[in-house]
């Protein structure tokens, strides 16, 4: 064991250069083998992750005020990208056989000037695997969604159906939704991609029946990710992180109150991701600490599950592989870390980059990890390769 554990931290795969700026983002197409990233100075590139090299190169966001986001889903469909950039817009991109359209499909016009990612909806993944384990997905709250895991086998039975429809990898026009800090700064807003328009605000004033519920002395709204649960039949859910460190679970269909609020950190939290089967997440924040917790819709509850303690303080990004094995974490240390996301282990510390990570993604085959920093570059790393 002992030289197992000191045996040196792999090398990335390739690394991508081209960005003149630090690269603040990074995910990977949902279908096909290309990469986005986008940087502070306003250009976001597309890559070939098999040839590794530029597919294409756009100026989406002026370079006084760069890009703090991109982002694709295939709820959005196969040749859509997002980007937000620290200009109070959101825009929608067509990918085009040659890179990106000319002009946006869509802007969005927030007036929202700050630092938090805005937040495609995560939806559940059938059997989302963790090691053996296997995660029951319910679709309802009543006796027969817990029938759903015995019946994988055999005729396809209406839970069946309704699961499929829930979980297949299509464009979802109802789901075309993104979530992100508002113009005020403590409120999380929801934007339909269909019409550009502002659907609801956390919290909702004057909701009747609720109390007026504020999030102003939380301070500002730092990361946020929307998603749907199992069992909630499609009503989206939202998990917000705040500046003084708490982090409050929001289901639209009461926008006045959430549904718990929790302080797991002591500074900023500053990255949310919810897993493939969204029934559990990590955190990351200004502290020295990241979290994984467990989300319990019936009991309204987001509970610690294991507590990871960090030599040096500040997580940037999280994102936790799509099978629910792995997760990994950029730091302000220039380093990435990864963990063996079900147990909470440390299993290696990448040590590429020289200035602050900024950003971290898996390709939804499991195969690829990207990771973006302010030194300018794009790492792709081929870590603990899923079972095929």
């Amino acid at each position: 064991m002992s030289s197992k554990s000191k045996r040196p931290p792999p090398d990335p795969v390739a690394v991508l250069r081209g960005h003149r700026a630090s690269v603040t983002d990074v995910c990977f197409h949902p279908s096909r083998p290309i990469l986005f990233t986008g940087s502070s100075d306003g250009e976001l590139r597309i890559w070939d992750t098999i040839q590794h090299r530029t597919v294409s190169s756009s100026w989406v966001h002026s370079a006084a005020h760069g890009i703090i986001a991109v982002a694709c889903s295939s709820l959005l469909g196969t040749n859509k990208v997002v980007s937000q950039g620290r200009d109070g817009t959101v825009k929608c991109w067509d990918i085009e056989e040659g890179g990106l359209s000319r002009t946006p499909s869509l802007t969005i016009r927030t007036n929202a000037y700050h630092f938090c990612k805005l937040s495609l909806v995560k939806k559940p993944v059938a059997n989302a695997k963790q090691g053996k384990e296997t995660v029951d997905i319910e679709i309802s709250n009543d006796s027969r969604g817990k029938t759903a895991e015995n019946q994988l086998e055999g005729s396809k039975t209406f839970e069946d159906h309704l699961q499929d429809v829930l979980t297949e990898e299509t464009y979802v026009e109802g789901l075309q939704y993104v979530a992100m800090a508002g113009e005020q700064s403590s409120e999380v807003e929801i934007w339909d991609l269909n019409t550009g328009e502002r659907s609801v605000r956390l919290p909702q004033e004057n909701v009747v029946g609720s109390s007026s519920f504020s999030t102003k002395e939380r301070g500002m709204c730092m990361a946020v990710q929307s998603f749907l649960l199992p069992g909630s039949q499609g009503f989206l859910n939202v998990l917000a992180g705040y500046e003084d460190g708490s982090m409050l679970w929001w289901d639209i269909r009461n926008p006045g109150i959430p549904l718990t609020s929790v302080k797991f950190h002591s500074e900023p939290v500053l990255s949310l991701c919810i897993d493939g089967s969204c029934n559990g997440g990590i955190s990351g924040a200004a502290d020295d600490k990241i979290v994984i917790y467990n989300l319990d819709y019936p009991m309204g509850s987001c509970v610690v599950k294991k507590e990871i303690s960090l030599e040096r303080p500040g997580i940037s990004c999280t994102s936790i592989r799509p099978d629910c094995k792995i997760a990994a974490t950029a730091g302000w240390d220039h380093r990435v870390r990864i963990y063996n996301y079900r147990k909470g282990n440390p299993l290696a510390i990448l040590k590429y980059h020289h200035a602050t990570c900024n950003s971290v993604s898996y390709s939804t085959d499991c195969k690829l990890m990207a990771s973006v920093s302010e030194d300018t570059t794009v790492a792709l790393w081929e870590l603990y390769p899923p079972q095929t």
